[in-house]
């Protein structure tokens, strides 16, 4: 019989563990979006006309224009799948339409695509440089300006093996982005759009000068693209060679045609990784960057290829300007030699720019897929665990590094031999994502926010016409590519079943690790994933301290704030970051615990057990830190942020980008302090977000003098020490307004020569921050157990 008491389950014993479902990112317009994307497509205008002469013959450039032509149906198809996938990228769409066998083909595909980009980028840069210097010393021998050792008995100037030189370039210049990418390069749009400023530049005089040029010389158009006009090369035939079906040329030979030209459109895998970080109202602004991508890369591409052939004459387009040929181009000019050697130095320095940092953006976006793939556990977790000092994912960047120096070193800084082998992943990334995408037209018959033109409806039928013409053709250039690009088939194909391979067994290997680590990640944590993160998911009150935890063996962050916070009045929250690779998903699945993670999540509880306090576990994905940790402390209210100091950037800048962070956030946004603490337990304070200055004691007696002067007057007795403040920042402001010029100097003169002493960026800890409450962690105290901390005022 009942006792009528009610008997409660006894409370589980496990930590509370909040998984954010969204990722933290930054926001950039369209016009960023379109710049970053620019950056890489941009760099195929510098080899893309030269490698595809090479193959078909004069008519070239017309492929080049049709390609161009045809990527404003290929982009509208990635604009498609990012807007029914906010994952985006090929690798999600693929497995969401076809599964995982599917996907890891396509993905291994791709990687061949991104591995390729950077040799064929670095080797191309390389070959300007090389032209350059060679131009430059044939032009000194001629009038008599280089020293003896520089030129050889008949009066001509050394010349300098232009393949070698520009694969030693590249190898250069990808070791130091290696470099760079191990300890965390920061892939900034404002960069991009700085590039693309100068390209642009660049871009305008190239046209400008050229169509006079044209004009002025009355130059032809190239060979109309017909299949008489197409003299293809004896490699452009690959396995077709001494065949009847490469004398029947008609309709296939356009097609061959086509597909030595299709690498003029790359790049568009990072339209899909871009999506995610571009701002209000999306789909309306990815359809405007794909707009202004395709402008600017059919006349940069399209436009630069044909005035080549009209202005470089046939005896050195080829022989001479084939792997430079803007170069070339700038060279062949109407005007005076120094004019045109001057705008050569130009292209060269804007080809440097461009070329080298489609370098950087290889290895970013490769590394990206990867991780991408390492998250749905196709990889194993060695591959995602974090370098020790900078907290990389240092073994993915020396993998792709690795390949992208041997595919150099085999190469030997040959550009027809990459760009023949570029193609392939090119074209086949191509094919499976909009194959993908003909296959969720039917698979999911729901509303989507775009879909590629045209499409008759018959009845409750669908026909999707334009995205199917649109994957047909790419098919019947990716099969035909199979047989006239030896290279690439052969090279291609090794490569992508290799990486299959390995993606294969490294998932049958992962999956039952993975199992082990979810399950003992529930037997000791409560997860929980919400769908926002805010103080109800986690349960706190407003004026918490949110402390950042990267490396479980060196905790000194979270000591540092459990000795000096009071847990049962102001909350303490431990944020763990993941990372999440380029192209990554704006919003997270269930996704497996990694061991670097599950590591991190142990040590924190324990170092809270050995203070005898409580936290709360926070996990949050993140595009970029130091947004995904501003977002978060102004999504949670808190009153401090707490983390270590980086190895890679001192405390100063630090708080820097978490200004600057803090700086892009929308209204409303709350102040909080930034403590970075040492490892010797010392810690520097910043106020982020406006603050009351820290006036010097002659800054309060000026301000108190002033106001007894002014109260003499019997007119100004309702007169505060603030109107006086006020009164002159207002005339400070009204003097800039005037003459910008003259009062910043006034200024700097005063902190320069001024009597005052400078103050560091940080402030005092006894600020209020919310209705006159200071939430703020109290300043550090001498003890035996800690170090005082080194404040900044």
């Amino acid at each position: 019989m009942s006792s009528g008491q009610t008997l409660h389950a006894p409370q589980s014993n496990r930590v509370r563990l909040v998984v954010a479902s969204s990722v933290m990112l930054t926001f950039i317009s369209f016009w960023r979006a379109a710049a970053v994307v620019l950056n890489d497509l941009g760099s195929s205008a510098f080899y893309a006309g030269g490698i595809a002469e090479e193959a078909v013959g004069k008519a070239a450039p017309w492929f080049i224009l049709g390609v161009m032509l045809f990527s404003f149906a290929v982009r509208a198809v990635y604009v498609e799948s990012c807007s029914m996938f906010t994952r985006g990228g090929v690798y999600r769409v693929v497995k969401e339409a076809l599964g995982g066998t599917f996907a890891k083909l396509s993905v291994s595909a791709l990687m061949f695509d991104y591995i390729l980009t950077g040799p064929i980028s670095g080797v191309s840069a390389g070959q300007y440089i090389t032209g350059l210097l060679n131009e430059l010393m044939t032009v000194g021998a001629t009038h008599g300006w280089l020293p003896v050792a520089l030129v050889s008995g008949n009066h001509i100037a050394r010349q300098l093996p232009v393949n070698e030189t520009s694969a030693i370039f590249c190898i250069i210049v990808t070791i130091y982005y290696w470099w760079q990418n191990i300890k965390g390069i920061e892939e900034s749009s404002d960069k991009a759009l700085e590039v693309m400023k100068i390209t642009t530049i660049m871009v305008v005089l190239l046209l400008g000068w050229g169509i006079w040029s044209a004009f002025h010389l009355g130059a032809k158009l190239p060979p109309l693209p017909v299949p008489s006009n197409l003299h293809f090369s004896q490699d452009a035939l690959g396995f077709l060679g001494g065949t009847k079906l490469a004398s029947m040329l008609g309709l296939f030979g356009i097609i061959m045609a086509f597909g030595h030209s299709i690498l003029a459109m790359s790049g568009e895998e990072t339209l899909a990784q871009v999506n995610r970080e571009i701002e209000h109202p999306k789909l309306k602004n990815l359809k405007r960057a794909a707009i202004v991508i395709a402008i600017y890369s059919f006349v940069f591409t399209g436009i630069v290829s044909l005035l080549a052939v009209m202005l470089i004459p046939d005896s050195v387009r080829i022989p001479v300007y084939r792997d430079n040929l803007i170069a070339g181009l700038a060279m062949n000019m109407v005007g005076p030699l120094t004019l045109r050697i001057v705008f050569r130095v130009f292209v060269v320095i804007v080809g440097f720019l461009i070329l080298s940092g489609a370098i950087n953006t290889s290895i970013i976006g490769s590394t990206g897929v990867l991780m991408r793939v390492a998250e749905d556990g196709v990889l194993t977790d060695w591959f995602r665990k974090p370098q020790r000092k900078y907290g990389t994912s240092y073994r993915i960047v020396n993998l792709v590094t690795a390949l992208q120096l041997f595919t150099i070193i085999v190469s030997r800084g040959n550009v027809i031999t990459l760009g023949e082998a570029y193609a392939f992943g090119v074209i086949w990334s191509f094919t499976f994502n909009s194959l993908a995408m003909l296959v969720l037209r039917w698979k999911y018959k729901g509303e989507r926010g775009w879909k590629v033109p045209i499409n008759i409806r018959i009845g409750k039928i669908e026909f999707p016409v334009g995205l199917f013409s649109v994957f047909l053709v790419l098919l019947s250039t990716a099969i035909v590519n199979l047989f006239t690009k030896s290279v690439a088939t052969e090279s291609g194909i090794a490569f992508a079943a290799t990486f299959f391979v390995i993606f294969s067994i490294s998932e049958r290997k992962n999956l039952k690790k993975q199992l082990a680590t979810v399950a003992q990640m529930k037997e000791h944590f409560q997860l929980e994933h919400p769908e926002n993160i805010d103080r109800a998911a986690l349960e706190i009150n407003p004026g918490a301290v949110l402390v950042t935890m990267r490396d479980s063996a060196n905790p000194f962050a979270l000591k540092w704030a459990l000795s000096r916070t009071n847990t049962d009045e102001q909350d303490v929250v431990v944020l763990t970051a993941r990372v999440m690779g380029a192209g990554g998903p704006e919003y997270l699945d269930e996704q497996p615990f990694s061991e670097h993670e599950q590591m991190l999540f142990t040590k924190a509880v324990s170092v809270a057990e050995s203070f005898g306090k409580h936290i709360s576990l926070l996990v949050v994905p993140a595009g970029d830190i130091f947004a995904a940790l501003v977002q978060t402390a102004n999504k949670l209210e808190v009153a401090a942020v707490v983390s270590g100091l980086s190895t890679k950037m001192s405390a100063q800048e630090q708080a820097y980008h978490i200004g600057q962070a803090w700086e892009s956030l929308s209204e409303p946004k709350r102040q909080f302090t930034f403590y970075v603490v040492m490892s010797d337990g010392e810690a520097q304070a910043f106020h982020i977000g406006p603050h009351a200055p820290t006036l010097q004691a002659e800054d309060v007696q000026l301000v108190h003098r002033l106001w007894l002067n002014f109260r003499r007057d019997p007119e100004m007795q309702g007169l505060h020490h603030s109107d006086i403040v006020t009164y002159a920042l207002t005339r400070l402001a009204t003097e800039y307004a005037r003459d910008k010029v003259e009062t910043v100097k006034e200024l700097r003169r005063y902190t320069q020569d001024g009597p005052r002493t400078t103050t560091a960026l940080g402030v005092s800890d006894r600020g209020s921050y919310r209705s006159g409450l200071d939430y703020s962690i109290a300043a550090p105290r001498s003890s035996p157990e800690s170090s005082s901390s080194g404040q900044e005022e």
